[in-house]
């Protein structure tokens, strides 16, 4: 089977449970290069992004976080937590899209729990 596909049915089992619950969805991916955090409220007609943040803002490269590593996720991870608290979320579910939790995910979700966010 294609990891690709794997990976994506894995994300599929995580989305439905948080969909269940009907928690805001605390989602991650990752590339080569860069890593990417996004706050998603579901709606009734549709879903919202609230707060975002990746390694290609300013605002990790003065910080920092240059690409895809895990120094930038860890930056990014906090980011994102205090974007979240003055968006005034603090619990949310997190949606790792399949990917293993470890390095760079690990990373971005441990400085996003110090940053705040409980998950």
């Amino acid at each position: 089977m294609d990891k690709k596909i794997v990976r994506q049915r894995r994300a599929r089992r995580g989305r439905m449970k948080i969909k269940e619950l009907g928690a805001v969805r605390f989602c991650i991916n990752r590339t080569g290069k860069h890593i990417y955090a996004q706050l998603i409220v579901g709606e009734a007609k549709g879903d919202k992004v609230v707060a975002s943040a990746s390694t290609l803002d300013k605002e990790v490269k003065t910080a920092g976080g240059t690409s895809g590593n895990i120094k930038s996720a860890a930056v990014v991870g906090q980011i994102i937590a205090k974007r979240a608290l003055s968006a005034g979320l603090t619990k949310v579910a997190f949606d790792r899209s399949g990917f293993k939790y470890h390095g760079c995910v690990k990373a971005l979700a441990d400085a996003a729990r110090e940053g705040g966010l409980q998950f």
